[in-house]
């Protein structure tokens, strides 16, 4: 495969929130240091707002709810 260059913020918010389970509003999850890398934490967060959608951080992951419905933790 040959490399195309750095990803560009806008790029890996697209391919993000393209995903099937994204579109379907499932839950997605990533890497924090894929966020941190490609896009920082701040403009991730304000993304998320923007589209009303919630996430959680757990172990090195963020599990991202790609819908607006509430979040019921379960202890």
């Amino acid at each position: 495969m040959r490399d195309h260059g750095p990803i560009t913020p806008e790029q890996w918010l697209g391919k993000l929130f393209s995903s099937r389970a994204a579109r379907e509003g499932r839950v997605i999850r990533r890497q924090l240091r894929d966020i941190d890398r490609y896009i920082g934490r701040n403009r991730f967060e304000a993304e998320l707002a923007r589209r009303g959608y919630h996430a959680v951080e757990n172990a090195g992951q963020m599990v991202i709810f790609c819908n607006q419905e509430p979040i019921r933790v379960i202890l």
